[in-house]
């Protein structure tokens, strides 16, 4: 199939845009990449000046809309869905393109994507809560497609400890900071704990968090690295109180890739996807994260236990391999 694929390319690091597309590319699919955030117009000028936003929106709108008519794809693929309009989905539709939005984002900023939705031929969902929030809108054909794991590049890591290494960490936070993140952390920062991400300079000066945690933008072989020399990785997702999350983020099957030792949050498609105490372990509050750090950090037998099973389930069910072969198989099964 020839697919035209609009999402953002990260300048710093590697992000879904890149295992869609690799995936994609192994599948032998012919892949027309557009990145949809290719302003002319800097962010600070558009934010202050509705009118030059709309400008350049409708630019980028009409230079997605012209690729597709000239590569002429099987079907263009959406991820996320905030920057093409619905004006334009309603007019690649009306030629006889298939559309397929994939909603990626935690949904912080969702009436977009409700009012978007209906122009789409296929929906499909990172996490069960868009699901929830589209049927809630009368939107109700829609598909849940996970987020997964690239199995070249999320690997376990080798590490020799040496003089710059000389020891294990116990715990090991990699992800932006959000004040949910920083409320859980500082709670067990009396631990042997490390956080990194981008963002974590706002700490306050009186935070115990300040001198265990660095603002960093880190590379797969970066954090890879980190996470090979840490007992614990520990992921927790964005909860604001307002927008429902229930989601297993990126960074679950990352980590589990890695063959780590994972500690997540209660999210409920993690129930869905993963079974407590095979394959992950899962925390209710921060009391019982306390009590399973003390308990995991101390049994290397059983942490390589969950930590291995983990892996076997990841790499067998949850690769972008996987997703986008659900996706196209469902396309084109509809399109038959």
């Amino acid at each position: 199939m020839k697919i035209l694929f609009s999402s953002y390319h990260n300048p710093s690091f590697m992000t879904i845009t890149e295992y869609i597309e690799r995936a994609l590319s192994k599948l032998e699919h012919s892949l027309i990449s557009f990145d949809d955030r290719t302003f002319l117009i800097p962010g600070r000028i558009r934010k202050r000046l509705g009118f030059l936003q709309n400008w350049d929106l409708k630019r980028l709108n009409s230079k997605f809309f012209s690729l597709a008519n000239q590569s002429r794809p099987d079907f263009c693929l959406v991820a996320g869905g905030h920057r093409i309009l619905p004006m334009t989905i309603k007019k690649l539709r009306a030629q006889g393109t298939k559309t397929v939005l994939w909603t990626i984002d935690t949904p912080i900023d969702f009436q977009p994507i409700i009012d978007a939705a209906p122009s789409y031929d296929f929906i499909f969902c990172g996490g069960t809560e868009a699901q929830e929030l589209l049927a809630k809108a009368g939107i109700k054909k829609t598909h849940w497609l996970p987020f997964a794991c690239d199995p070249e590049i999320h690997k376990p890591e080798d590490i020799i400890l040496s003089e710059n290494v000389s020891k294990s960490i116990d715990v090991v936070f990699v992800g932006s900071f959000y004040p949910n993140r920083q409320q859980i952390l500082e709670r067990i920062s009396d631990f042997d704990i490390q956080v990194l991400g981008p963002g974590w300079s706002r700490l306050p000066v009186g935070s115990p968090l300040k001198k265990l945690a660095r603002d960093a933008k880190l590379k797969p072989e970066e954090w890879r690295k980190i996470y090979g020399n840490s007992k614990i990785v520990i992921v927790i997702h964005f909860q604001d109180g307002k927008t429902p999350c229930y989601q297993a983020s990126p960074k679950v099957y990352e980590a589990l890739a890695c063959r780590n030792f994972l500690l997540v949050d209660d999210q409920k498609d993690i129930r869905s996807l993963f079974e407590d105490g095979r394959h992950l372990v899962v925390f209710n509050d921060v009391g019982d994260l306390r009590k399973k750090i003390r308990y995991y950090k101390n049994r290397p037998e059983e942490r390589k236990k969950i930590a291995e099973q983990g892996y076997k389930e990841v790499i067998q069910k949850h690769t972008y391999i996987h997703r986008t072969e659900k996706m196209i198989q469902i396309v084109g099964h509809e399109n038959a």
